[in-house]
């Protein structure tokens, strides 16, 4: 039998379509499963009073962890986290029973929880020849310290060392003129310009981001500690430190209408890190009042304020030593470690050996003088999206090219710690993860949305079919999303994309709003978006499912080349 070119050309055709149509109906019955009601029954448990508020190691963390991956067994989704060895009983061993290793859907580390001890100490020492003096101040009066995780001591020189501020690109950097190796940097908060918006220097330096200062700030004290400085000392020219420092205020409690006399504790006493091998970049940091800079500072011939216009104007650094000022310091810490965990589910792939990771916080504030910071919004919705699309993968009824792994972490609040122990151990073992998912603050409207359908996508600038997909999903499938894009070359910030972001892994991320309930115990359940919540986890699985399945949407203009 002849077949003709016209047959050729049906059966291609028929091929085609029978594809096309497969793959639509695939992603149909995923959508179908991302219900309201379904979306509302999760949150509702996990934003919960029973869940205590989630915070990294409670009891409350503990119950959220098992209700995730009890939801992951319901869905189907197999569990990927710790081996837990089993050890049967004698009477078990008698009766033929053998031990055995079981994957859990947990990954277990501990974290160091930290705050500074009792005796804290800083003297600034004028040196001259044949004459020392030394001026004592006192701790919570006169400065205020992050210790660091262990406790310090330590005589050492101190040196000017500007804002403590580099901008290679702009070719910038308050390092490059004074060395500070084994000596107490003294810097500025803030950045060339920081005090005139309309500067060239504020327009060049100004950090952009949601938690762009306090990154400004610590990635100062990390640049400083990686120089060799012993510790550092922050002079803060905009806001009066001891302001914060006062013990006779009437602190709020709960509104305007509940207050107390002294304060109470809080979610941020205390910090939190991973604990490392190393002390590198383990140093005091202190933040002083202006009578201790003014001891600093005395005789030196250095003037604040024309420095800072200075160096906004010619925006060079300028940066010097302190002759015959010295520091002398000594800190204490108190320290635990405390248990924490991941929940890790996965759906394997036809590939086995190429990752997409769908992840999002479940940790929160959690419970304290009687309130409990429920944390609807942040993030017991991005944690029910990160169920709702294994949910939505399984109902498929199809396994995807690549292998995906659903990962709900702790920790967020203190610092990323679960997504940073993942990534970290995710490069250990050279998994290769192609692409993240990060869901945080997914289900709430910001006071400007009067449609109350508008949210962002932050995503990785060279992966511009990123943004690409999602719109023409969005107009495919007439989800009411109103996307403000925001593409950035490494993007970071507070949330759990980031380490994967500083790995070079593409990740795409989704925040609804920022919103006045942000770290209260106002954050509840009955000021959801739920039509808003449901569109941004259709969105997340439709794009997921397409980058699961093909790599077309996730190369960069050199890979195409």
């Amino acid at each position: 039998m002849t077949v003709t070119k016209k047959q050729y050309f049906i059966a291609f055709l028929l091929f085609f379509v029978v594809g096309i149509t497969r793959a639509q109906n695939e992603m149909d019955k995923g959508l179908e499963a991302i219900t309201e009601s379904a979306v509302k029954g999760q949150l509702e448990f996990l934003a919960s009073d029973w869940t205590e508020g989630r915070a990294v190691g409670t009891k409350g963390a503990y119950l959220a962890a098992d209700y995730i991956a009890s939801m992951f067994k319901v869905y189907g989704i197999e569990p990927c986290g710790d081996a837990e060895r089993k050890i049967p009983t004698r009477t078990q061993r008698m009766a033929g029973m053998e031990s055995s290793e079981n994957t859990t859907y947990f990954q277990n580390f501990s974290l160091l929880e930290y705050s500074p001890g009792e005796v804290q100490n800083l003297s600034v020492i004028t040196q001259s020849p044949g004459r020392e003096s030394a001026a004592d101040f006192n701790f919570r009066s006169d400065f205020n310290v992050n210790p660091g995780t262990v406790g310090r001591s330590g005589k050492a020189a101190l040196v000017f060392a500007g804002y403590g501020f580099a901008d290679d690109k702009e070719g910038y950097n308050d390092l490059k003129q004074v060395d500070v190796n084994g000596k107490i940097a003294v810097v500025l908060a803030g950045f060339p310009g920081h005090k005139d918006p309309s500067s060239e220097a504020h327009k060049k330096f100004a950090p952009v981001g949601r938690y762009a200062q306090y990154y400004l700030e610590r990635n100062k004290a990390e640049r400083l500690a990686k120089a060799g400085a012993v510790a550092v000392i922050l002079v803060n020219t905009d806001n009066d430190p001891t302001l914060s420092w006062a013990q006779n205020a009437i602190y709020p409690v709960k509104g305007d209408f509940f207050e107390a006399d002294e304060p109470f504790p809080t979610y941020y006493d205390t910090r939190m890190t991973l604990p490392g091998d190393t002390l590198a970049s383990d140093v005091p940091v202190f933040a002083i009042s202006s009578r201790v800079a003014g001891e600093i500072f005395s005789g030196t011939g250095i003037n604040i304020e024309a420095f800072e216009a200075t160096v906004a104007e010619k925006m060079k650094a300028a940066s010097k030593a302190l002759p015959g000022k010295v520091a002398s310091y000594k800190t204490t810490v108190d320290s635990k470690i405390v248990k924490a965990r991941n929940v890790l589910g996965m759906i394997e792939g036809e590939k086995t050996d190429e990752y997409i990771v769908v992840g999002g916080h479940y940790d929160h504030v959690g419970k304290w003088n009687g309130w409990i910071w429920n944390g609807a919004d942040d993030n017991a919705s991005g944690s029910v999206g990160v169920m709702t699309i294994a949910k939505a993968f399984k109902a498929t009824g199809k396994k995807p090219e690549k292998t995906v792994i659903f990962a709900v972490w702790t920790g967020e609040e203190k610092g990323l710690w679960g997504s940073r122990y993942f990534v970290r151990e995710a490069m250990r073992k050279d998994m290769n993860i192609t692409l993240n998912l990060n869901y945080d603050m997914i289900a709430r409207d910001s006071d400007n949305d009067t449609q109350k359908n508008k949210a962002s996508m932050v995503y990785t600038r060279a992966n511009a079919g990123i943004e690409e997909i999602t719109r023409k999903h969005i107009e495919q499938y007439n989800i009411n999303l109103d996307l403000n894009y925001r593409p950035s070359d490494r993007p970071s910030g507070g949330s759990d994309h980031a380490p994967f972001a500083q790995q070079g892994i593409p990740i795409f991320y989704f925040m609804a709003a920022m919103h006045p309930d942000y770290h209260l115990p106002s954050d509840e359940l009955d000021k959801i978006n739920w039509e808003k919540m449901v569109n941004i986890i259709k969105i997340g699985f439709l794009n997921t499912w397409s980058f699961a399945n093909s790599d077309e949407h996730l190369l960069t203009e050199e890979s195409k080349r």
